[in-house]
């Protein structure tokens, strides 16, 4: 199904007003990729700053974990499970700790759900370190009595997903794809799944912005999507309301309180969010629905364009118009055409990046090697890099068909090769400065967001 399309007119709003909002999140300093806008179950608003899609696949990060809240809630009203279930009581003794303390005997389902484990800290990098990520969760520490302190956990996520999977037998991806992505036609929808071959829950889903927006319509609908209730409204209900109070939290719409998996937020809204700026934002007393995609580490600043630009159009106000820009992109960096190269190829050992090698060439173009999906040796792909306008070329190293779409531009700084490279399904942009010095290279990279360093070096070898 594709959502209805109107004008914001006919559902009781300014198009010009909305014009003035996209402006502002044009100037706002925070890299917008996609923006889709609900309105009593119709698109009034859907723009995309080129090079990006609004029918591509996107990496979602933590709006992950609502969809996990929705597996759940599903599993439960199977009768699969219940709330107030131990966590320890899924699992086995080769996978529990030899002594269970008192604060992980009693982590419940619910405590999952709402962020209060018990935990000091976020899991999940504890998790990471080994492929056996539910043993490590059960071995940690449970430092606080469950459900008296809230702690966002990406890994009580993932141990959600491991509980999905032990009861069913399937996938989290594969529980939810007849039951949800099917149905809201998201055919597109792929999960991340760890060493031990478990959707990884609380990251990892990549959908687009038009799918999104169908989950977004689906939470207005508590559930209902063309004529059957795909989920309990019930749940939704809980879901989406405060369970938890959440004070400990620093930013203002982070402190609102959270539920089963969402966030809620100021003026009545809810949502999902994830890292650097993906979200789906519910506005239930305007009947209206949120979709962004893009690539900051200032989420709030996004979510304070919405309440200064978009949350009075909603409420009816008077806007002062701005016009907005004739064509939303995103452009190459520019500068001079590099200088040619010397044609050799330079090698750099592992490294965070995956950058096996790299060749400059006569002609001005640069050829950057990456490893593979699997970052083994012989498993390798190219990326072109050369002077102009966006160059579009297709990366496998998501493990995918047909592969991540990726585009490329350079230029040229005094002697060095000035690379930028987007990979299209993620906000993630790589900016890499290449300089060779008589028999080496180094290649300063720099990326717009990161999880860790956003600047490093690599030297050839």
């Amino acid at each position: 199904m594709t959502l209805p399309r109107s004008t914001p007119e006919a559902q009781g709003l300014s198009g010009a007003a909305l014009d003035a909002f996209v402006a502002a999140l044009d100037s706002s300093g925070q890299e917008i990729q996609t923006v889709m806008l609900l309105r009593h179950g119709t698109v009034v608003l859907e723009e995309e700053w080129t090079p990006y899609r609004l029918t591509e696949p996107h990496a979602l990060f933590s709006v992950s974990k609502s969809f996990t809240s929705t597996a759940i809630g599903l599993a439960i009203d199977a009768g699969l499970l219940a709330l107030d279930d131990k966590v320890v009581s899924f699992f086995g003794a080769d996978e529990l700790p030899e002594t269970i303390s008192d604060n992980l005997a009693a982590m419940t389902v619910r405590h999952l759900l709402t962020m209060t484990t018990g935990h000091a800290q976020d899991t999940v990098e504890a998790l990471t370190r080994d492929r056996r990520m539910v043993k490590i969760f059960l071995g940690l520490d449970v430092g606080h009595e469950p459900g008296t302190v809230f702690v966002y956990n990406s890994g009580a996520t993932y141990m959600l997903s491991a509980i999905l999977q032990r009861l069913t037998g399937e996938k989290l991806v594969d529980y939810l794809r007849p039951r949800l992505f099917e149905p809201l036609g998201a055919a597109e929808a792929t999960w991340q799944e760890s060493a031990e071959g478990i959707s990884t829950g609380g990251w990892g889903l990549s959908l687009s912005t038009e799918s999104l927006a169908h989950f977004g319509q689906l939470l207005l609908q508590h559930g209902l999507w063309e004529g059957r209730q795909l989920v309990p409204a019930e749940w939704f209900e809980a879901a989406t309301s405060r369970q938890v109070p959440n004070d400990n939290e620093p930013n203002p719409d982070w402190k609102q309180g959270y539920g089963f998996q969402f966030w809620r937020g100021r003026h009545g809204t809810y949502r999902g969010d994830g890292a650097f700026g993906q979200f789906c934002l519910i506005f239930p007393s305007y009947d209206a629905a949120l979709i962004v995609t893009s690539a900051t580490f200032d989420m709030q600043a996004i979510l304070d364009t919405v309440w200064g630009h978009l949350l009075p159009v909603l409420e009816g106000k008077e806007v002062t118009p701005v016009a907005r820009p004739s064509r939303l992109e995103l452009l190459p960096p520019s500068g001079p055409a590099p200088s040619g190269g010397d044609g050799r190829t330079y090698r750099f050992g592992k490294n965070d990046a995956g950058l096996t090698a790299v060749r400059l060439d006569p002609d001005g173009t640069g050829t950057f090697t990456f490893a593979g999906f699997e970052r083994t040796s012989d498993d390798t792909h190219d990326i072109v890099c050369a002077a102009g306008e966006w160059r579009e070329q297709r990366s496998p190293a998501n493990g995918t068909e047909p592969g991540q779409r990726i585009v490329t531009s350079a230029y040229g700084d005094g002697d060095a090769f000035v690379a930028t490279l987007r990979w299209l399904d993620t906000p993630f942009v790589a900016t890499a400065t290449c300089r060779t010095t008589g028999d080496s290279m180094t290649v300063d990279v720099e990326l717009n967001v990161s999880f860790g360093p956003t600047a490093f070096t690599l030297q050839s070898e």
